[in-house]
């Protein structure tokens, strides 16, 4: 093959190709890693190049792999925009791959990875040689190390036998603290790696203020927090967290530039905070944003999503309760990616304006929230409390301990100050954990039985 002649899998000959095409449809986990690196013009044979887009557009829009049946209404449907040779071809190849499974899988899996994989290293170093120029070292480490890693299946998952000690290793999780030792108790010293914690609020409440409060500790710790602000601006959230740690009130802190600065210089945790507006960024952004630090050696402890209600989600969905599941779930997705610790905040419905006490039924929207995140507390303030400086906190979910518990809170806005009282006789079981999962049973119930009568219905129609 000369240089100006495109790769293919032309040598592998018709057989091979029609094999790797329905591979794709058939083995999803295996669609997941050579799409990575797979280009539609590899194949030799048009009918097999609009087969695979398909599949690929149907991915792309849907965010699932397409069944058999869906590959039917596809073809039937959606290419009358080939010639009718194609489209023949096309019926024909895929009647005789219906219920029929490919021989030598790991063959086909193995030289078609290894060739994608090659072009893809090779256009890399294509791409760099101009960066060599401007020595642009970084950019070049970046795209040899992404097109490297494209196409990797290197996890393997856990191994129950020869991980076995790891299953015994507390310093596993790696909890960081929340500041506030009566919730550290509760959940085994803290929030640990690949945990989503929520804290719920109605607005106004001071859902961003309890954020900042629990980056804040993580930095005193010496942790590396990434605070994404969707809401506020990124100088308004640095403030606070300028007043949370030095104590000094929000409106003296140009008065006291100095004295913070001498303060803040000295810790030896790492904060950045990255402003979006709102709904214009999706847990897809972060991700991105998360890699680009990773590749500066910037590794989170913890990340921050002010809040995650505001994200705006990688699919659409039809109900806004959908929506949010999916992004509750993405969110626990970049904490198990990147092995860090993630906070978040959920706005209450109306009913928790001026509770004493918001607890499960409180939340907006998407209950489906409480199933994937691990820990829950909610901030409740009526205006007498807002007055007195005042609030409640209420442990809506603890996977790694108790919950239905109330705490008394002293919440100074001012300097961003929260502290939970002492012991007062106030703090109480106020819900049980088995009311609590009898709420989330119930709600589940009607969920699923919704669900049941729409398809019932569709079905009739």
């Amino acid at each position: 093959m000369n240089n100006t002649e495109k790769p293919s899998f032309s040598k592998y000959g018709k057989d091979f190709q029609e094999s790797l095409c329905q591979m794709i449809l058939q083995d999803r986990p295996f669609a997941d890693q050579i799409m990575e690196v797979l280009d539609i013009g590899f194949l030799e044979l048009r009918y097999l190049r609009v087969f695979v887009q398909k599949v690929m557009d149907y991915r792309s829009k849907y965010e699932v792999h397409p069944t058999y049946k869906t590959m039917i209404s596809i073809i039937r449907a959606d290419i009358e925009e080939e010639n009718a040779a194609t489209q023949q071809q096309i019926r024909n190849y895929f009647a005789r791959i219906h219920d029929t499974q490919v021989s030598g899988s790991d063959y086909v899996k193995n030289i078609a990875l290894d060739f994608c994989r090659k072009q893809k290293l090779k256009e890399a170093m294509i791409k760099s040689v101009p960066l060599l120029e401007k020595s642009s070292f970084d950019e070049i480490a970046k795209i040899i190390n992404d097109a490297i890693k494209m196409g990797d299946s290197s996890d393997f998952g856990y191994d129950y036998l020869k991980d076995f000690e790891k299953r015994f290793e507390l310093k596993a999780r790696n909890p960081i603290t929340t500041g506030w030792q009566e919730l550290d108790d509760l959940c085994r010293g803290g929030l640990g790696k690949g945990e989503l914690g929520v804290v719920i609020a109605p607005t106004g409440a001071g859902k961003s203020m309890v954020l900042v409060h629990l980056g804040a500790q993580a930095i005193m710790m010496g942790k590396t927090v990434v605070h994404y602000t969707l809401e506020l601006s990124d100088t308004v959230v640095a403030g606070r967290y300028d007043s949370c740690i030095t104590k000094i009130p929000l409106s003296e802190l140009h008065s006291f530039k100095e004295d913070i600065y001498e303060q803040v210089q000295d810790l030896e945790g790492t904060l950045i905070v990255k402003e979006y507006p709102t709904k214009s960024a999706s847990s897809r952004s972060i991700r991105t944003h998360l890699e680009k630090l990773r590749m500066r050696d910037i590794i989170p402890d913890m990340i921050i999503i002010d809040y995650g209600d505001l994200l705006r989600p990688i699919s659409g969905k039809s109900e806004k309760r959908h929506e949010l599941e999916s992004i509750y779930e993405e969110m626990r997705g970049l904490a198990q990616e990147f092995n860090c610790t993630c906070w978040t905040a959920s706005q209450t419905n109306r009913s928790g304006l001026n509770a004493e006490v918001i607890t499960m039924e409180s939340i907006s929207e998407a209950f489906n929230k409480c199933f994937v995140a691990d820990f829950i507390f909610s901030l409740s303030r009526t205006v007498e409390d807002k007055q007195s400086n005042t609030g409640r906190f209420f442990v809506a979910k603890n996977r790694n301990g108790p919950d239905g518990l109330v705490f008394p809170v002293s919440m100074v806005t001012a300097n961003v100050q929260i502290e939970i009282l002492q012991s007062t006789g106030e703090e109480q079981r106020a819900l049980s954990s088995r009311d609590q999962s009898e709420i989330l049973k119930e709600k589940y119930k009607k969920f699923r039985d919704n669900k049941k009568k729409k398809t019932e219905e569709g079905d009739q129609q």
